[in-house]
C-alpha cells in the first residue's frame, strides 16, 4: 500500500480516547462503505457480462 494512503487512513481512524488507538465505529463504517462500493461495481460487471 502506498505510504501516503496508509498514513491518510491511519490519521482518519485514529483515536486518542480508544484503548487500541482507533475509532472502531469509524473504522467499521469505512470498511462497510468500501464493501458496498465493491458490491455495486461487481453488480455492474455482472450485468455487462450477461
Amino acid at each position: 500500500m502506498d505510504k501516503n494512503i496508509y498514513d491518510q487512513i491511519a490519521k482518519e481512524i485514529s483515536s486518542d480516547e480508544s484503548p487500541v488507538g482507533i475509532d472502531a465505529k469509524k473504522t467499521h463504517i469505512i470498511i462497510i462503505e468500501k464493501l458496498m462500493q465493491i458490491e455495486e461495481r461487481l453488480s455492474q460487471l455482472e450485468k455487462k457480462m450477461q
